[in-house]
């Protein structure tokens, strides 16, 4: 079924994705297609928002629409696969399909990890450097620091596509995943793939780890700044912007790890499919409710564009 010479390959793979359990199989399509429209419906929302509500040409909304951008995009790789597959029996996707889907997959992950230390950044400047600010995020900074966030992310996915590519397959071609991800592919693999391991291994530090400290050091300065302010309304201003932004990085950050660093188990593939299913189908869909519940800038922006501004 599966041949692959001087890398070319012909046919397909099969992914099992979540066909243990096939009596959940209906009740999981319901309950991911509800999420996928929600995660259509709320970042398109903050999308158009900020555009055309000129109150919100900021840093911290031209960063969320990214975000949201990047949240729709990183869903719709895998999502629409995985509705399919739900309800195909056969549960195929073709080995072209499966890399294109394995190259977005990694390099928009990837651009999240950094967007998230990006948009961490930004809120150190606006609590540590209020009087600066303007000056730190001016527009082309910011562009840059966005662009650079999405081209080391797809640099990042091309290397390991790249390595991928080359890597011959044996005969079995099931995907133990609901979509094609790097190591449930080197298992099928005919040949030692320590050097791919490796790899994976590095620039999964370099791109989970390393963000995730820039982030807590960013809000460990936060938190000092916070404790020296005095005005109320000063500290409701800060835990509204910053508590959402922490809450989408914990929202994020937590299932990743809780794949990449937990240890091989007889059960561990089946629990990473659920955690993975979170982080791509749950988290998505909420942090447009995080970002814009209890927020006054988004009711004000709504409010001017109905015309009860």
């Amino acid at each position: 079924m599966m041949e692959k010479t001087n890398g070319t390959t012909e046919g397909y793979f099969i992914l099992l994705g979540f066909s243990h359990w096939p009596h959940l199989e209906i009740a999981l399509f319901v309950v991911i297609f509800i999420f996928y429209l929600l995660t259509l419906i709320g970042n398109l929302f903050i999308i158009i928002l900020s555009y055309l509500d000129s109150r919100l040409h900021t840093p911290m909304y031209f960063f969320l629409s990214n975000l949201s951008f990047l949240d729709l995009c990183y869903t719709t790789s895998s999502i629409p696969q995985l509705l399919v597959n739900l309800w195909d029996p056969e549960k195929t996707i073709s080995y072209a399909a499966c890399m294109i889907q394995l190259y977005f997959a990694l390099a928009l992950g990837t651009t999240e990890c950094v967007l998230l230390v990006v948009m961490s950044y930004d809120r150190y400047a606006a609590v540590c450097k209020p009087l600066h600010y303007t000056v730190l995020m001016h527009p082309r900074l910011c562009q840059s620091l966005a662009v650079a966030s999405w081209v080391s992310g797809f640099i990042n996915s091309a290397v390991h596509s790249l390595f991928m590519f080359w890597v011959p397959l044996c005969g079995h071609y099931q995907v133990d995943h609901f979509f094609c991800e790097v190591p449930a592919l080197l298992k099928l693999s005919c040949i030692d793939t320590h050097v791919n391991e490796l790899t994976l291994m590095v620039t999964s530090s370099i791109f989970v780890l390393v963000p995730l400290i820039l982030i807590l050091t960013s809000y460990g300065a936060i938190a000092r700044a916070v404790l020296r302010i005095q005005s109320t309304t000063g500290l409701q201003k800060v835990f509204g912007t910053c508590g959402a932004h922490l809450m989408v990085v914990s929202l994020f950050f937590i299932p990743v790890l809780c794949i990449y660093l937990q240890p091989p188990t007889e059960n561990s593939q089946e629990q990473g499919k659920f955690i993975a299913l979170f982080y791509t189908v749950v988290t998505p869909s909420l942090n447009p409710l995080i970002y814009t519940l209890r927020n006054k800038d988004v009711r004000g922006a709504v409010s001017r564009l109905t015309g009860r501004g």
